[in-house]
């Protein structure tokens, strides 16, 4: 692997977010790679990241593209198109949107890491699109068929998938007819230095969107009036806040990596309303021993072991329906149950998605799909 020329593509680079932590990984995996990505707002990725060949489309000529860049999502597949990777052996496409759509040469091996099918194409149209009109619906529905049809044929350029989870191989499966192997991402383990803290409020760590559902958690701590703690920030921070009864909910906006950590430190339990095609944020919480709360579906099935009597490795409670009632009681099992939810084994529990395992497989993964791809084109 070491003469191979190798190209990392990215959708786009305007955060460090989950995506973003796995795309750090590649990047010193392959630090010699230059990454191909359709902008990039300097200075909004980590330092790993930013010191990378950083090669951008004509989108980034755009004034202001980073703030609205969504909305040249019908010319996304032009942009990706227009990257000529013809002189790479190897591509590693980190992508939830347009990235695996990048054009390679023939005899070139593509592994696509995979956060989610398009999710506003294939998904979750609704949880995106609900508050607008109808012709704007109308209009937006056509450009995601499009899409669709583009995601589709743009998979012959993908030699393997990998999925971020079994939720998004199942994802992959029924919307791509392609298999995948499931390589679980890298989260950023507590380190000893947090005690276990017993806090007074509960805590959600959250881009203001809708499909978070945010809107559903607040209703219920208006209606409880326990205390509530919403990190972070996005276009429905204003809904949000108005949306607010009492004074037991507070919002300090985005917070700085040790404020977080302190928030998690502090909490009673993380409370966690939508579906993730992963979900980092619970895993986080876990490492600080804290259960988590949460909607029973999408990856938080994966990574939270929940409470059933008798169970003694319990890191966390499931609600079945995305109704304040049904959040409500299975906030009051936990506070019910509270004492049987043991820190050491929920901070255990999340050991298992450590950033060095990540590396580890990926790496081993990367090998064994060279190897072979070798030996059938006679490398």
């Amino acid at each position: 692997m070491k003469d191979m020329k190798v190209a990392i593509v990215h959708d786009w680079l305007t955060g460090m977010r989950g995506g973003e932590k796995c795309l750090e990984v590649f990047c010193e995996l392959f630090p010699e790679a230059p990454i191909y990505t359709l902008l990039h707002e300097e200075g909004s990725v980590s330092r790993t990241i930013e010191n990378m060949d950083i090669r951008t489309s004509f989108l980034q000529k755009i004034p202001g593209i980073s703030k609205k860049y969504r909305w040249f999502l019908p010319i996304f597949p032009l942009a990706i198109g227009s990257f000529d990777l013809s002189g790479y052996d190897l591509v590693i496409s980190s992508s939830h949107c347009i990235a695996k759509g990048a054009k390679r040469s023939p005899d070139a091996l593509h592994i696509c890491y995979c956060y989610t099918p398009m999710r506003y194409a294939w998904e979750f149209f609704d949880d995106y699109f609900s508050k607008e009109n109808l012709v704007k619906r109308y209009l937006i529905s056509g450009v995601l068929n499009s899409l669709k049809r583009w995601d589709i044929n743009s998979n012959k350029r993908v030699d393997y998938f990998v999925a971020i989870s079994d939720n998004i191989k199942d994802r992959i499966k029924r919307h791509y007819n392609t298999d995948a192997e499931v390589i679980y991402p890298p989260v950023d383990i507590a380190d000893v230095s947090y005690d276990n803290k017993k806090g007074d409020y509960y805590l959600i760590v959250s881009a203001f969107v809708p499909y978070k559902r945010i809107d559903l958690a607040i209703k219920a701590f208006n209606e409880t009036k326990r205390k509530l703690i919403v990190v972070g920030d996005g276009p429905d921070r204003d809904n949000l806040r108005n949306s607010v009864l009492n004074e037991n909910i507070e919002f300090p906006g985005w917070v700085d990596a040790n404020s977080l950590k302190e928030c998690y430190a502090g909490c009673k339990a993380l409370i966690f309303p939508g579906e993730e095609d992963f979900g980092i944020v619970p895993v986080e919480a876990q490492s600080f021993g804290k259960p988590v709360i949460a909607y029973a579906k999408g990856g938080v099935l994966e990574t939270v072991t929940p409470f059933l009597e008798n169970k003694e490795n319990a890191t966390g409670v499931f609600f079945n329906e995305q109704t304040v009632g049904s959040l409500n009681k299975a906030i009051d099992i936990f506070e019910n149950n509270e004492e049987k939810f043991i820190p050491l084994k929920i901070k255990d529990n999340a050991k298992r998605f450590n950033r060095n395992r990540f590396k580890r497989e990926i790496q081993e993964y990367i090998r064994t799909k060279w190897v072979e791809h070798n030996m059938v084109h006679g490398g």
